[in-house]
């Protein structure tokens, strides 16, 4: 039996901490609760980690976050040696925040550089201080210094950041919104999630599940540390946080 679980980061990545109430627990010592605010890890974004607060102030610390049944089932996975819940016990969910908050930035920095390479992008994943984002790119005939300084710009103009909701019937219709090459997003609920960036989503728009920043400003400083290429026609950009070190 799958449980969905309310995904209360999908209105408001910045909820750092909630009340929930245990619905389950799987055969691998996994927690499912009503609603959380710890991401699962998916497209590229790794799952949160943090801990469950119980009534008499002890803890079970909380190693990953992973999908289950259905990508509605969010299962809490404890690190090892915790203490297990009950079923329908009230917990506190803390998120180890400062973790996902670099991984909020770098996603949205990761949506940025799809937008200063304007190609289908064939992988990717979000690290707290290193990610990548692959492309189908022939000839790269870009350098790191060229798409550090886009990438930059649109930082500084300090972009709102936001999410929308629309049909599956207007993505069909719009299918440029869809920048993966080999991953579509999930279809057949009625909806689909997309970040916009920019006033009335005028920088980008697309399909994603994950979470990010406000505004492109709280991404600060980043950079791309090595373009490196990937096969006959697949390009890889590392980017990271921090300014262009000199001389690289």
């Amino acid at each position: 039996m799958a449980y969905d679980t309310m995904m209360l980061f999908r209105d408001d990545s910045y909820l750092k901490e909630i009340d929930a109430t245990v619905l389950a627990l799987n055969e691998r010592g996994g927690i499912l609760t009503d609603q959380t605010v710890f991401y699962a890890t998916s497209g590229g974004q790794p799952g949160d980690t943090g801990m469950f607060i119980r009534s008499d102030g002890s803890t079970i610390a909380i190693a990953a976050t992973v999908t289950g049944e259905t990508k509605d089932e969010i299962i809490h996975v404890p690190a090892p040696d915790q203490p297990i819940p009950a079923i329908g016990e009230k917990l506190r969910l803390r998120l180890d925040w400062g973790r996902r908050y670099k991984l909020m930035r770098m996603h949205a920095a990761c949506h940025l550089l799809s937008v200063v390479c304007p190609f289908l992008i064939t992988g990717a994943a979000v690290g707290e201080e290193d990610s990548r984002v692959d492309f189908d790119l022939p000839d790269a005939g870009v350098t790191k210094e060229g798409v550090t300084a886009k990438l930059m710009e649109l930082v500084s103009a300090n972009h709102p950041i936001f999410t929308r909701w629309i049909t599956d019937e207007e993505l069909a219709a719009n299918p440029g919104l869809i920048k993966s090459k080999n991953v579509r997003p999930p279809m057949g609920t009625g909806r689909i999630r997309l970040v916009c960036i920019g006033e009335n989503a005028s920088v980008d728009s697309q399909p994603c599940g994950g979470t990010h920043v406000a505004t492109t400003g709280e991404i600060g400083a980043i950079h791309i540390g090595k373009i490196e290429k990937k096969g006959k026609e697949n390009r890889r950009f590392r980017i990271r946080f921090g300014a262009l070190p000199e001389g690289e």
